[in-house]
């Protein structure tokens, strides 16, 4: 087992939470990690275990195999041969399927392979594409309307007088008038 490259691991841990525009306090919580810990980490001061290393990968949706590898736990393996020979041995795919898949994987990897020399700039903010607004059907009832037809009804059948949005908010008993002997 190689040595831990602890240094290099918290840099690119930190270009890993970079990239991803999450906070340290956002990844320490995500990864149920201590921030304080974390900070340690990236700046090269203390060397995480492959358990701590697993939980910050979860936390950085990465594979904890590739932290494994920048801490120095795992050799690295040779994908290449591994994903064109896989492409080439496939019965099922034609030679222009084949030739296709491998152009789109050597031109990631030239393009993977030039971000990591190139110095990390910040993504630009896009404008947001603004919904189109559809025009909005009237709604037939509301809740409240819903509600206060519900009261009126329920007054009518107790004989009380239900106050309307027009009027106070007071019930009112409904009593017969009065006559006068004259």
């Amino acid at each position: 087992m190689a040595g831990i490259k602890v240094g290099s691991l918290g840099d690119y841990i930190r270009e890993q939470r970079q990239h991803a525009q999450v906070s340290l306090r956002q990844l320490a919580r995500s990864a149920g990690v201590s921030n304080p810990y974390l900070s340690q980490v990236e700046r090269g001061l203390k060397k995480p275990s492959a358990e701590m290393l697993q939980q910050i990968a979860k936390g950085l949706r990465i594979s904890a195999e590739t932290l494994y590898v920048h801490a120095g736990f795992l050799e690295e393996r040779a994908t290449t041969s591994d994903v064109v020979g896989a492409v080439l041995a496939d019965a099922t795919l034609d030679e222009r399927q084949k030739r296709v898949l491998l152009d789109i994987y050597d031109s990631f990897r030239r393009e993977n392979a030039s971000s990591s020399t190139a110095p990390t700039k910040q993504p630009t903010k896009q404008p947001r594409k603004q919904p189109t607004k559809q025009p909005r059907k009237p709604a037939t009832t509301t809740a409240a309307a819903t509600r206060a037809a519900k009261k009126t009804a329920a007054a009518e059948k107790t004989g009380t007088k239900r106050a309307t949005p027009t009027t106070p908010a007071k019930a009112v008993t409904a009593t017969a008038p009065r006559r006068t002997n004259s």
